[in-house]
């Protein structure tokens, strides 16, 4: 997929803003823009220390004035790419920067492909490939529980433990792969008691990372919140309070909510993805039929449910079966706010009674005006345990890490079964070899062109 040995350039930045930076990198990167670059003093960029900016005019192939411009120079290895690599600053006009891309591409460069820069850098032993990825989760995040989950992965806290965990594992497939060169002399390398410690220890590592997913994809696309309940109890009215403007349609007439309305709020630096649906009720409607049908199929994807009701039905059977209906799972949270405490108080309902005789929380509010929404919100930040996320704590919000582990754990589960059953050690150092290259596959120790190209594919050009 990727060309390696020439020289690459690209813009870094988004089109549209005051200014714009090309990226050219490659082993002639500072010599091509010498060709096109013409500073006050007369300097050349390939004479020049990595790290330092240097100021001119940039021409086209016929000397024609382009831009003034900021060039800044990096010097091999000490770049991003491991390459000699180039910086150009210059205005953000879409002519300006089609007309520097193609004066470099007349000189030689060509225009990098999607990710190219990255794999570079993964190539030059610069970032391991979780790290690489985590460049695009750092781009993406939104808030600053996306930002930390990325930053912590990029820092290579999370492929630093994977690492010494796997150093551990091989060390023993060692001493496994070696008693079979042995096999005649009947020879024991590996200890099978400290190969069980291991085993378990390994196995609960790796299981403890992967349970960590289901927070850490949450955190990155946004924790799904569905808001739920009977028709016409005001939950459109409160996604809108929520979301501080006017995003769901609201009406006096029940069933008006038929399909899924999904909005994101950043609400404490943690992304929330709130689902508003259709209410809950027996209906001959078809379409609302469709729409109460999607909403159980939303609740049972939610990491958090706002069931609403109002005071009149506060407490009654047909709440109390509506909620059973939802069958809540492990690792779901809910909540019942009581909408439309207009005329009461709403804080009536955090009374110690009330609240005992359920076992989720009760909250009062008045969505239609503002009564209390801070304990909705307070509620929502409380259910996420940002305290090891904002610390550097190893949370997995990548799929293809995810199954990776899955993989891993399993294949441990296998060595340990064939440990107890006596196996041959040939069949035992399969499968752990087989944990072994699955772990390999996250942080790029064993990998293939395919996936490279699935991954990278997903970047942006010039990153």
């Amino acid at each position: 997929m990727f060309r390696h040995g020439d020289t690459i350039a690209a813009p870094a930045t988004a089109p549209g803003g005051a200014l714009a930076l090309i990226r050219i990198s490659g082993p002639d990167a500072l010599e091509l823009c010498d060709r096109c670059f013409t500073s006050p003093s007369g300097k050349l960029l390939r004479h020049q220390r990595g790290g330092t900016v240097h100021y001119g005019n940039l021409a086209d192939n016929e000397g024609n004035f382009i831009d003034e411009v900021l060039v800044t120079v990096f010097r091999a290895p000490a770049s991003y790419t491991g390459e000699n690599m180039a910086e150009i600053s210059c205005h953000g006009s879409r002519w300006i920067i089609a007309e520097i891309l193609r004066t470099l591409n007349r000189y030689g460069a060509r225009t990098a492909e999607a990710g190219e820069f990255t794999v570079r850098a993964f190539l030059a032993g610069k970032l391991d490939l979780a790290q690489a990825e985590a460049v695009a989760d750092m781009i993406a995040a939104g808030n600053r529980a996306s930002h930390a989950l990325a930053s912590t992965q990029l820092r290579g806290h999370y492929s630093a433990a994977l690492s010494a965990l796997r150093g551990e594992l091989l060390q023993l497939a060692s001493l496994l792969e070696l008693e079979l060169d042995f096999s005649e002399e009947d020879v024991t390398f590996a200890d099978r008691t400290a190969l069980r410690e291991l085993l378990d220890r390994a196995t609960n590592d790796i299981t403890e990372l992967a349970d960590s997913f289901l927070l850490g994809n949450a955190i990155r696309e946004g924790i799904p919140v569905a808001i739920t309940g009977s028709p016409n109890v005001g939950k459109s009215t409160l996604l809108n309070r929520l979301l501080g403007e006017e995003r769901a349609l609201v009406s006096d007439i029940a069933g008006t909510t038929r399909d899924i309305i999904t909005e994101n709020i950043s609400l404490d630096g943690i992304g929330f993805r709130f689902i508003d649906t259709a209410g809950i009720r027996e209906s001959n409607d078809v379409l609302e039929r469709m729409g109460i049908e999607r909403t159980y199929k939303v609740l049972s994807e939610a990491r958090i449910i706002l069931y609403i009701t109002e005071p009149k039905e506060f407490g009654s059977t047909s709440m109390r079966a509506a909620i059973d209906a939802i069958g809540l799972h492990d690792g779901q949270r809910l909540a019942i706010v009581v909408n439309k405490c207009d005329s009461e108080k709403p804080s009536a309902f955090a009374d110690p009674q009330i609240q005992s005789l359920y076992p989720w929380p009760v909250f009062g509010i008045s969505a239609k005006y503002g009564y209390h929404i801070d304990t909705v919100k307070r509620f929502l930040t409380g259910c996420i345990d940002t305290e090891g996320l904002y610390n550097g704590a190893s949370i997995v919000s990548n799929t293809r890490h995810y199954e990776a582990l899955r993989t891993a754990a399993e294949a441990l589960d296998d060595t340990r079964r064939g440990l107890d059953s006596d196996l041959p050690t040939d069949l035992i150092a399969a499968d752990l070899r087989r944990s072994l290259d699955a772990l390999g596959t996250i942080t790029g120790e064993i990998t293939t062109s395919d996936l490279l190209g699935e991954i990278f594919s997903k970047f942006c050009v010039g990153k």
